[in-house]
């Protein structure tokens, strides 16, 4: 039976993606292999609790939420995640995979719907970006990328002309404290792109507090 490191299971609402702002169940494994400088959630690079799979799924099941994010660090670094991920599934959860795009999404359960974000140069982890990743996406699937400057969303705007992919969102974020909000929104509008701006919603809310 898989077991787990977890940082902590929680119930909030889902801050970004085309879901925003619908209550979810969020289960956060610990550990990442990436750095990013404007990373929000390094306490859970360490630490973390070992939880048996049904450990975790009975805690999921305490909760009502139909949407269950499963988030991290990086959630592909743990090779159980896989089993974790289909049992949610099999549970008839609607269930989200946030996913830094550094590791192979290819064995990714289909009923999943991946979150992947690609490192712009701004992050400092642009260089890890698996680029295989991108075959392996649905029109299921949503695209994220954190911008922190012009630089990074003029980076961002050519990965998006170059690679017409099927997702169902291409989207563009600020890296919260850096980029203003309303020259990204002009930006992209100038560029007349088929993309999603978006705000970490659970920060305007709730600001730098974990487990939010």
């Amino acid at each position: 039976m898989a077991r787990l490191r977890i940082t902590e299971i929680f119930h909030s609402l889902q801050g970004e993606t085309s879901a925003m702002g619908r209550p979810a169940t969020f289960v956060r494994l610990t550990g990442c292999p990436l750095r990013c400088q404007y990373c929000d959630s390094a306490y859970a690079f360490h630490g973390g609790e070992w939880m048996e799979l049904e450990e975790i799924l009975a805690r999921v099941e305490e909760r009502t939420d139909q949407l269950v994010v499963v988030t991290g660090g990086e959630p592909l670094a743990q090779a159980g995640v896989h089993d974790l991920l289909q049992s949610l599934c099999n549970a008839n959860r609607e269930v989200y995979l946030e996913t830094s795009g550094a590791l192979s999404v290819r064995d990714v359960d289909p009923r999943v719907v991946k979150i992947l974000d690609i490192k712009t140069p701004g992050s400092g982890e642009s260089e890890k970006n698996h680029w295989q990743n991108l075959q392996y996406l649905s029109a299921r699937d949503q695209v994220k990328f954190v911008l922190c400057d012009r630089k990074d969303y003029e980076w961002a705007r050519d990965v998006v002309r170059e690679h017409p992919l099927p997702v169902a969102e291409w989207l563009f974020s600020p890296s919260y404290g850096e980029l203003d909000l309303r020259e990204l929104a002009e930006w992209i509008l100038a560029d007349q792109l088929p993309v999603r701006l978006q705000v970490q919603l659970h920060k305007w809310i709730w600001g730098d507090i974990p487990g939010h």
